[in-house]
């Protein structure tokens, strides 16, 4: 397998990404799907040297996100280039041509499903993040996502967020704490537990859990930077925003969907805390269709439908 082009590597690195993960990452999805084999139905129908273009196209309304990833799929698997059409975070219509890749036909076969399964991932989370970005809009509230990621894609699901314009929360559990309720009770309560990690970690972000508009004041008083009220009606969110007086950020969690997501951020909250965005997203439909070299390429539509 080869390594990757400069421009890939440099888009990586520009969308935040680790390009030896992304490496890594690619290689064992692509190793997942021959399983020490070849690709015994394209090998066996597309001579060696057979050369194509391929356009990969949205088959659905949404926001773009992936792209270098896929890109490093195809050049991973062989010798294919991709050649970007939009770039990543824009919104797209259906039969949008969002790329094209070029190269051995049989390394276009092979790399088609993992490329497509990232693609498609990362932008449907793209996707439904721009559209609870949209409904809280001029809120002034901020759509986050947590940790409830797919393990192994996490930095790639939260870029992809950032596609969709909402922020990051913690990456890892080791950038910031999170005292939730089973800490809490594990330390004998909320002051005690925010004490605990402010002296082992004190140049730390922490945020605190709390059930209970008390629980809230208590944490901020104890000098929490973030407290993330759980489950709390708008009624208590209102009352914990007043209480805290701009003390400390406060961050909705729990039970939030889209029909209510405008009515809690117009609460004063400083946050969303959206787990949805990755774990229950709907990936983007995205195909990549193959033709000769000499055939022209598919006409590029915006977002409106117009052509581009």
């Amino acid at each position: 397998m080869s390594a990757l082009r400069d421009e890939t590597w440099n888009a990586l690195v520009t969308a935040g990404l680790d390009p030896e993960a992304v490496v890594d990452l690619v290689r064992r999805a692509l190793a997942e799907d021959l399983a020490g084999g070849v690709d015994v139905t394209t090998v066996s129908t597309v001579p060696e040297d057979a050369l194509s273009v391929g356009d990969l196209a949205t088959r659905a309304d949404g926001v773009v996100a992936g792209l270098p990833v896929a890109a490093a799929v195809f050049e991973l698997a062989g010798d294919a280039v991709v050649h970007p059409i939009v770039p990543d975070g824009a919104v797209v219509a259906e039969g949008t041509a969002i790329a094209s890749v070029a190269g051995s036909t049989r390394t276009l076969l092979t790399a088609e499903r993992t490329a497509l399964n990232l693609l498609g991932r990362l932008s449907g989370i793209a996707t439904l993040t721009a559209i609870w970005v949209d409904a809280v809009r001029g809120t002034g509230a901020a759509v986050r996502d947590t940790r409830k990621t797919t393990p192994g894609l996490r930095a790639l699901e939260k870029y992809a967020v950032r596609c969709g314009g909402g922020q990051n929360h913690r990456m890892s559990l080791s950038d910031a704490a999170m005292v939730k309720d089973n800490h809490v009770v594990a330390a004998g309560g909320v002051v005690a537990a925010f004490e605990r990690v402010r002296a082992a970690h004190p140049d730390l972000p922490i945020e605190v859990e709390a059930d209970t508009v008390e629980d809230a004041v208590l944490a901020v008083e104890a000098g929490a930077d973030l407290v993330l009220l759980d489950n709390m009606s708008t009624a208590d969110l209102r009352r914990a925003v007043k209480l805290v007086g701009g003390r400390a950020r406060l961050e909705a969690s729990g039970g939030l969907t889209l029909g209510t997501a405008r009515k809690v951020a117009s609460t004063g909250v400083d946050f969303l805390a959206v787990g949805a965005l990755t774990h229950s997203v709907q990936v983007l439909d995205i195909g990549l269709d193959l033709r000769p070299l000499d055939e022209p390429g598919r006409r590029a539509v915006g977002a409106d439908g117009s052509g581009a």
